[in-house]
């Protein structure tokens, strides 16, 4: 335990300090965010400063993995590493100089099927039957990484998802008696906790696109894992994510639906909307928390204290995020529509 504390600790320290290095980088660099009128800030905020929270996981994360694990198989943090190197780069070249969405959809597909084969070798080892399974895992660790850079439009928001989520996982893992795997989770959660000093609202710095691809690749990488070590995880590691994965997951089938460029900025997610009806940062970031804490991690116990059960908390908490999804997204249009008649009368 105090060895997955230390992590946890050097994790943020790291992420702060590196945090605090790519403000200044970015501010001398001039790689700033403009407003827009598809974007949810109104100042000018340097980009990048993810970079803490992937040193964070790369540097402590993966290393306290290696030391604390017993067994260890070393092809699994390997291929993390390597998929996250990847991510991180693209993402960080992005940052600089916009790209075209293939090449940063090749990269995050490669990483995906990396981090898929680590996964999956230990068991299908023993039985070739079980690589059916990577073809779900690789379509939905890249749509890990694209539903979390999607999410990162306004202040702290992904900062304290990433949060939520890798502390859930580390518990997960800690219950687990998978230590190595707890130390990795943690360490990521507390670079998330350091990068959120700066990136609260108002925030100082954005995450940019080398942390948000990255940080979605070791979510969904660190679930994937846990869930590989006891199946019966299963259920409560797709309930942790599933605020994010609900407004990410029908924001984009609506926008496919109605033949919009799905990779382009918008700003039509429920919590953008928010914004755009006049909560401020802080008060929508309050109200994803509470719904993580109120709803989905009692759901997401209940999933893994009574697995038999978990399919149903599962259903239970994506119907119930849907639902809100849906109403919320229904108000928000109805306050627009009703304060643009009050103007125009």
């Amino acid at each position: 335990m105090i060895d997955v504390a230390a992590a946890a600790l050097l994790g943020f320290g790291l992420s702060v300090a590196l945090t605090a290095a790519a403000l200044a980088y970015a501010r001398r660099r001039g790689l700033l965010d403009q407003p827009g009128k598809r974007r949810s800030h109104t100042q000018p905020t340097p980009r990048g400063g993810g970079v803490g929270i992937v040193a964070a996981a790369l540097l402590v994360g993966l290393p306290a993995w290696c030391v604390l694990a017993a067994p260890l198989f070393w092809p699994q943090p390997a291929a993390i590493a390597l998929a996250l190197i990847a991510v991180a780069l693209i993402g960080w070249r992005d940052d600089h100089a916009p790209l075209p969405v293939v090449p940063r959809l090749a990269v995050h597909a490669g990483a995906a099927l990396l981090v898929a084969a680590a996964v999956l070798a230990p068991v299908a080892a023993h039985d070739a039957r079980l690589w059916w399974i990577a073809l779900p895992l690789v379509p939905m660790l890249a749509g890990f990484i694209n539903a979390h850079n999607f999410m990162d439009g306004i202040d702290g928001i992904l900062g304290q998802q990433g949060l939520f989520v890798m502390l859930g996982y580390g518990v997960l893992s800690m219950w687990m008696g998978q230590t190595g795997l707890a130390g990795f989770a943690f360490a990521v959660a507390a670079g998330c906790l350091g990068f959120l000093f700066f990136n609260a609202p108002p925030a100082r710095i954005f995450m940019g696109d080398v942390g948000s691809g990255a940080l979605g690749l070791a979510i969904g990488a660190a679930g994937a894992l846990v869930v590989q070590r006891n199946p019966a995880m299963l259920w409560g590691c797709l309930i942790l994510p599933s605020a994010f994965l609900v407004d990410s997951g029908l924001t984009l089938a609506r926008r496919v639906l109605a033949g919009q460029r799905w990779y382009a900025p918008h700003r039509q997610h429920l919590y953008q909307w928010l914004v755009r009806v006049h909560w401020s940062h802080a008060e929508t970031d309050v109200a994803y928390m509470i719904w993580n804490l109120v709803i989905v991690a009692p759901l997401a116990w209940a999933a893994t204290r009574w697995p038999m059960h978990g399919v149903w908390c599962c259903i239970a908490a994506y119907l119930a995020a849907l639902v809100v999804w849906h109403v919320g997204k229904r108000a928000c249009l109805a306050s627009v529509q009703g304060r643009a008649t009050h103007e125009i009368a």
